[in-house]
C-alpha cells in the first residue's frame, strides 16, 4: 500500500473585535432591559452610591493606619508605665529625671547646656 501525501492550506484571516458581526452581537445583547439594568445598578453601586469603592477603598487605609496608629500608642503606654514605674520606685532616677527634662539643680550646682549642631 503506498503512501499517500496530503497537503493541507490554511487560510488564516483576521479576526477583529470589532467587527461589524461582533458589534452587532454586543448591542443585541445590550438591548435585553435586564442586562442593561443590571449594568447601570452595578455601575451605580460602584461609583455613584454612598458607599462606593472609591469611597470604600479610602476606608480601609484609613482603617489600616488607624490600625497602626493603636499600636504605636500601646508601645508608648507601655514605655512610660515603665518609666513611672522606674521614678516612684528609685529617688536616684527621679533626680535623674529631674536634672534631664526640666533642669533643675542642687543650690551649690551651676549648669551648663551644650547643644550639638
Amino acid at each position: 500500500m503506498p503512501l499517500q501525501y496530503f497537503s493541507i492550506n490554511f487560510e488564516i484571516k483576521p479576526v477583529s473585535m470589532f467587527s461589524k458581526k461582533n458589534v452587532n452581537q454586543y448591542l443585541n445583547f445590550l438591548k435585553n432591559k435586564y442586562i442593561l439594568t443590571s449594568i447601570l445598578f452595578a455601575i451605580w453601586v460602584l461609583v455613584f452610591d454612598q458607599n462606593n469603592l472609591l469611597d470604600r477603598k479610602k476606608y480601609v487605609n484609613e482603617y489600616k493606619q488607624l490600625l497602626k496608629d493603636k499600636e504605636y500608642y500601646l508601645q508608648k503606654i507601655e514605655e512610660d508605665k515603665r518609666k513611672l514605674e522606674e521614678l516612684q520606685t528609685n529617688n536616684e532616677n527621679l533626680e535623674k529625671f529631674a536634672r534631664e527634662q526640666y533642669l533643675m539643680k542642687k543650690d551649690d550646682e551651676e549648669i551648663f547646656i551644650i547643644k550639638e549642631e
